[in-house]
């Protein structure tokens, strides 16, 4: 994996060396932990979303990376499955 700098910025997201489509991005506040994972050829993303103090977590999975967040941050947070 390597890195994906942006000149004075934190580096949050990573990418497969061989295949650059292929990435990682974390971001999070003081609540929640999101981790975006794209498809292997970068068509869809999955999300898990993490509640910090609970550690209680869901997924969402879609075509576009910000639908795979709130997917997941809704059924963290508005009574999904739950885990």
């Amino acid at each position: 994996m390597a890195a994906d700098p942006t000149p004075g910025k934190a580096v949050r997201g990573l990418h497969e060396e061989a295949n650059p489509r292929h990435r990682l991005r974390v971001e999070h506040d003081p609540h929640t932990l999101l981790v975006h994972l794209s498809d292997e050829d970068g068509a869809g993303w999955t999300t898990i979303a993490v509640d910090r103090a609970t550690r209680r977590w869901e997924v969402g999975q879609t075509r576009r990376q910000s639908d795979a967040a709130c997917e997941a941050y809704d059924r963290l947070y508005d009574g999904g499955p739950g885990r």
